[in-house]
């Protein structure tokens, strides 16, 4: 397993000044106390991870069979089965998976297709890992709760927001509430960043709502799962699963509290509490004052100890703790660092990071392509599978011996035409899905057929060499 330097802390505000003190989570804590909640260590840590060399390899290099293999199905299926079908394509973004852990990610999967909340390979390792960690692995905790976000993306419609959400405020939202992601701490993560004490809430409510900003933050979080991670696990050719976070509290106090903003902040927490959990790895508050104090304590009520356990409470001597873990050239330049974005209106509108990067983008979206292309090889041939055992099945029934006297051979006999007519139903509507299933399948290799081509295209365009060997 990997091993992490980094280690879960409680903070408590105690100085005059806006500094605060760390306790270890070994020792009593105010903020734990009537919680039972166990720390974990980072996400990331659930993962055997190969070495950085061999995770990724690099776009110049051939990539050999690729083009035979997408030119002949049965080179495909015989791939799959020696990379283990999915599992081999997924270890280039997720790394390898700890026996442990994974034992009771694959119970927890069993529990809830047995329960017939989700289907046998819905849902990804991450997801289930996550609700897991948020109920200290207790099963039927995780199902209840898991149940329940199932419940919310129907019918907050989650899907729709991702394929129909425009928010077209975005620009003047983000000049009276400055935020967003930048650039990577020294471990890969992305980095999100809000300048709390710059908020305008008046322009706010008059560019926005609070039902429509709730639904451009689900897109983000969504974004960051399907986009900003898979790139940064790509970048940093390590597998990434949460984000270093940095508020600053400049200016903040009592009156910034307001009921909107109490709304707004209530709403967010329990979206990301409930649905997207253990996506935090850690979260800077900078500019900490005495004025901040009051409204820590009463924010604090809202945080559940494994959360409060992240947050690093800081005052206005911050910059070379978040040197610590951040480097310079990744740090705006309103923070200290030395980045201004000076190409897109600044650091905060510039969303820079990995997920930006073309030939990163291009990575993903050939791994994506693959991994669609296994999962609908891995359906077809289960679907195959099944067709030849009712296939079979069908055949036993009509080889049957004569049994009993003439009436009862007659009952037998018609029941057994009626099976075998029924089966014979079921194996042409079988047919029909998989035919169905190989056209997609056929739509989805020329998809990948089309990427590799530009990719090998870029390549030649690099001086490097072919992807066909």
């Amino acid at each position: 397993m990997l091993k992490q330097k980094e280690t879960t802390r409680e903070i408590i505000i105690l100085r005059g000044n806006g500094e605060c003190e760390e306790t270890s989570d070994s020792k009593s804590s105010q903020l734990g106390k009537g919680r039972t909640k166990s720390f974990h260590p980072p996400i990331e840590s659930h993962w055997l991870l190969h070495p950085s060399e061999e995770t990724i390899p690099p776009p110049s290099l051939p990539k050999p069979g690729i083009k035979s293999m997408l030119n002949y199905p049965s080179k495909i299926r015989n791939s799959l089965k020696k990379l283990g079908r999915r599992k081999g394509l997924r270890i280039v973004l997720e790394g390898v998976p700890d026996t442990k852990y994974e034992k009771l990610v694959d119970s927890f999967r069993e529990l809830l297709v047995a329960e017939a909340h989700l289907m046998e390979r819905q849902t990804d390792y991450h997801t289930l890992l996550r609700f897991l960690r948020m109920r200290d692995f207790d099963l039927s905790k995780a199902k209840d709760t898991f149940v329940k976000y199932l419940k919310w993306r129907e019918e907050y419609g989650v899907d729709a927001i991702l394929k129909e959400f425009k928010f077209k405020e975005y620009g003047e939202v983000k000049k009276c509430y400055p935020h967003g992601y930048h650039g990577v701490d020294r471990n890969g993560r992305p980095i999100y960043i809000e300048r709390v004490g710059m908020v305008d809430l008046n322009s706010l409510v008059q560019a926005t709502t609070v039902d429509r900003f709730v639904r451009y933050h689900v897109s983000e979080q969504e974004k960051t799962l399907n986009l900003r991670f898979p790139a940064c696990s790509i970048a940093a050719k390590r597998h990434i699963a949460s984000i270093t976070s940095i508020l600053d509290v400049k200016g903040v106090g009592m009156s910034n509290f307001s009921k909107t903003a109490r709304c707004l902040f209530m709403e967010i927490q329990k979206i990301d509490s409930n649905y997207y959990p253990e996506i935090l790895n850690r979260l800077f508050i900078i500019n900490a004052g005495n004025g901040f104090k009051m409204l820590w304590k009463a924010l604090m009520a809202f945080l559940d100890a494994r959360t409060l356990a992240k947050i690093h409470v800081l005052g206005y001597d911050y910059l070379s703790k978040l040197l610590e873990v951040i480097d310079q050239s990744n740090l705006p330049s309103f923070l200290g660092g030395n980045c201004t974005c000076s190409d897109y209106d600044g650091c905060l509108f510039s969303d820079r990071g990995p997920w930006k990067n073309p030939e990163i983008l291009e990575m993903l979206e050939y791994l994506i392509c693959s991994l669609q292309s296994a999962s609908m090889m891995e359906e077809m041939y289960d679907s195959e599978a099944n067709s030849d055992a009712a296939s079979e099945e069908a055949m036993g029934t009509t080889q049957n011996g004569d049994c009993g006297d003439d009436g009862e051979h007659d009952q037998k006999t018609e029941a057994a035409g009626n099976t075998e007519a029924q089966k014979i139903h079921d194996l042409q509507v079988a047919l029909m899905d998989t035919n169905k299933e190989i056209q997609a399948l056929k739509t989805s290799l020329d998809s990948t057929k089309t990427v590799l081509e530009r990719l090998e295209r870029h390549i030649k365009a690099l001086g490097g060499g072919s992807l066909s060997s």
